[in-house]
């Protein structure tokens, strides 16, 4: 894969002042996005498990918890 020139220029920036090889920078970046990926993809599972089970507030006592949130 090529990143494009911008990415590069500022890729190639990044790694003279950290003093880290351009490559170690896209393992960790991509490390980073994956990680989030499977977070997020953890916590809608989460969520769709909590449904199931009936955990959840109505429409109306959700909103009245975000009043007193706001009211805070």
């Amino acid at each position: 894969m090529q990143l494009p020139e911008r990415q590069t220029v500022e890729l190639a920036s990044l790694a003279a002042r950290t003093g880290r090889p351009a490559e170690a920078l896209v393992v960790e970046a991509v490390d980073r996005l994956l990680a989030g990926e499977r977070w997020f993809d953890e916590q809608v599972q989460t969520g769709i498990d909590q449904i199931a089970r009936g955990e959840f507030l109505e429409e109306d006592a959700m909103d009245l918890r975000f009043a007193k949130i706001l009211r805070a």
